[in-house]
């Protein structure tokens, strides 16, 4: 005979959820509304004064015309790089019987994974005159020539290959929701796959050709380490890049300029995230969803895996060689071989510098610590959004990926215009470690939540009302109910956030201090100083790291929400 719920037990359950509520709202007011609001009050009244003249007066300068010029024209063409890389391997593997989908599908996510200071020191290394892998084949430019990855081209290219991954994980998921029934009829019908292809399954990927073609532009508008790594030098600025260097040069006194910049930063952000929510929004609901239509290669079957396997070499295998064979030679120009290869390197960077080696610890510990908080912030808020309704939950959820969907750079503006200021009981978080701490668990909260709220989603509102009725509190059920389901799926965000920030620079550049250098901050000095081999070392650790770490994300793989992982 079922229990039925005593009056003032259901009236102590309603008073649990409406707390639930409120703390959830605090946090994610905190970590994501909070920073974006300080951003805009910074932008239409520095001072505290409304002045909107100065705000469309500094974005005006030539500089900053010349860099938003740049900013647009390499995220345009990249964005149109990454859907000739990530459309093809998209329809390979989600329509075709290609085989070794899986495993092609988890080396093609790779780029999206490794940070774009480190992609960018690769391509540098396999194409630059110094090259040791190219010089140990006798393939290398001659000595004094120009890198050719250098400047706009490479920083297109890059922007190409680093945000394909994006195009393949959005244009895949369409695939997966497309019906076979279509694409058989229309076979049916006289028409062949060709024809078929271009008249269904194309018009139906529209919403997710300009979503995917939207998220990889503004990947491109906010990406810092490529265009720093192959613009700077020859003076080739982007906003990032401009923002960087204002600051890097004037400090705090550069704010209010830096924050005038970082206003069209977000706006485009903002525009290309609308952009993709809108064609996202517009996709058909008159089918039903089944199984994707798969069309058998045949005899063509092992030559596409070849040319599949091909292009990860080139655009995956080989620069992580060549940063690897950098990593060995003991200095520029000398061609990796028996005889000239050498750990002294890594034994450098990981052992013996004071610097590289608190950057290590520094990147453990933030990005450790972060992972950790966001993991035990997850649950929690996850059941607290599912107490929403359905639009409020959108809602929510849109403002908490605002702060991973912009700008890193933008978000560590508004970190600096939060924590300057000595706030009471704590003091000044600026040039602390704390304020890197603070803008990690604002930028990838989305990043943990977003499985962690899938995982909850599928667990029956029965357990927990059950739960309750028979008495248990709020804590309880949490800790004996939702915990245990939810527990994989928070280890998986987990890892992502660490992988995500255990290399990154686009925040912590503008928020290191002598002392709390991460380990993106360190790279990028050592091949600003000219030491690209030690920056090689430490590119190739950090590597192998994030490749240790998708393995261990994979293996969960089978306890996840279908769609956690993309390469599955």
């Amino acid at each position: 005979m079922a229990r039925i719920e005593s009056p003032a037990a259901a009236r102590r359950r309603r008073n649990e959820g409406a707390a639930t509520v409120l703390a959830a709202l605090l946090v994610i007011g905190l970590l994501a509304a909070l920073p974006i609001g300080r951003l805009l009050l910074a932008a239409i009244a520095p001072g505290g004064v409304f002045d909107p003249a100065a705000l469309a007066e500094r974005p005006a300068r030539p500089a900053a015309l010349r860099a938003a010029v740049h900013t647009l024209d390499t995220a345009f063409f990249g964005a149109l790089v990454s859907l000739a890389i990530g459309g093809p391997f998209a329809f390979a593997l989600a329509l075709t019987d290609l085989p070794g989908r899986r495993a092609l599908g988890f080396f093609f996510i790779l780029p999206l994974m490794i940070a774009p200071q480190v992609t960018a020191l690769a391509w540098l290394h396999l194409l630059g005159p110094s090259s040791a892998l190219l010089g140990a084949v006798g393939l290398a430019p001659p000595p004094g020539s120009g890198n050719p990855i250098a400047g706009r081209g490479g920083i297109i290219l890059l922007y190409g290959i680093q945000h394909a991954p994006i195009v393949f994980v959005t244009l895949r998921a369409g695939l997966a929701g497309l019906p076979r029934d279509l694409f058989e009829a229309a076979q049916a019908a006289g028409a062949g796959r060709l024809r078929a292809l271009v008249t269904i399954v194309l018009p139906l990927l529209r919403p997710s050709l300009v979503a995917a073609a939207a998220l990889a532009f503004i990947s491109g508008i906010g990406n810092f380490g490529i265009p720093a790594l192959l613009g700077m030098s020859s003076n080739y600025l982007t906003l990032t890049t401009l923002i960087y260097q204002r600051l890097a040069s004037f400090g705090p006194a550069a704010l209010p300029e830096a924050t005038a910049l970082a206003v069209p930063i977000a706006g485009l952000a903002i525009a290309g995230i609308i952009v993709q929510a809108r064609a996202l929004g517009r996709r058909s609901t008159r089918f039903s969803t089944g199984q994707p239509p798969r069309l058998r290669l045949g005899a063509l079957r092992l030559p596409a895996a070849l040319l599949a396997c091909l292009v990860l070499v080139l655009i995956l295998v080989l620069p992580a060689a060549a940063l690897l064979a950098a990593a060995l030679v003991p200095a520029f120009g000398v061609p990796l071989s028996p005889e000239t290869a050498t750990l002294r390197n890594f034994e450098e960077v990981l052992f013996s510098q004071a610097a590289t080696a608190r950057a290590f610890r520094n990147s453990f510990l933030l990005a450790g610590g972060a992972a950790l908080i966001l993991a035990t912030m997850a649950i929690p808020l996850a059941v607290a959004t599912e107490r929403f309704s359905p639009r409020v939950r959108t809602l929510v959820r849109n403002l908490v990926e605002l702060p991973y969907a912009i700008p890193g750079i933008v978000l560590a503006i508004a970190c600096i215009l939060l924590f300057l200021r000595p706030l009471p009981l704590i003091g000044s978080l600026y040039a602390t470690a704390a304020i890197i701490l603070v803008a990690y668990l604002m930028r990838f909260l989305a990043l943990s939540l977003k499985p962690v709220s899938a995982a909850i989603g599928r667990i029956p509102r029965e357990l927990d009302e059950a739960a309750a009725v028979s008495g248990a509190r709020a804590p309880r059920r949490l800790l004996t109910i939702t915990a245990p389901i939810a527990l994989p799926a928070a280890v998986a965000g987990a890892l992502l956030v660490f992988m995500s920030a255990f290399n990154e620079l686009t925040v912590s550049a503008l928020l290191w201090s002598g002392g709390n250098e991460t380990l993106g901050v360190v790279l990028f000095s050592l091949d600003e100083a000219g030491l690209g081999n030690a920056a090689a070392a430490i590119a190739t650790a950090t590597l192998a790291v994030v490749v240790l770490l998708l393995a261990a994300v994979d293996r969960l793989g089978a306890r996840l929400p279908a769609g956690t992982l993309p390469w599955r």
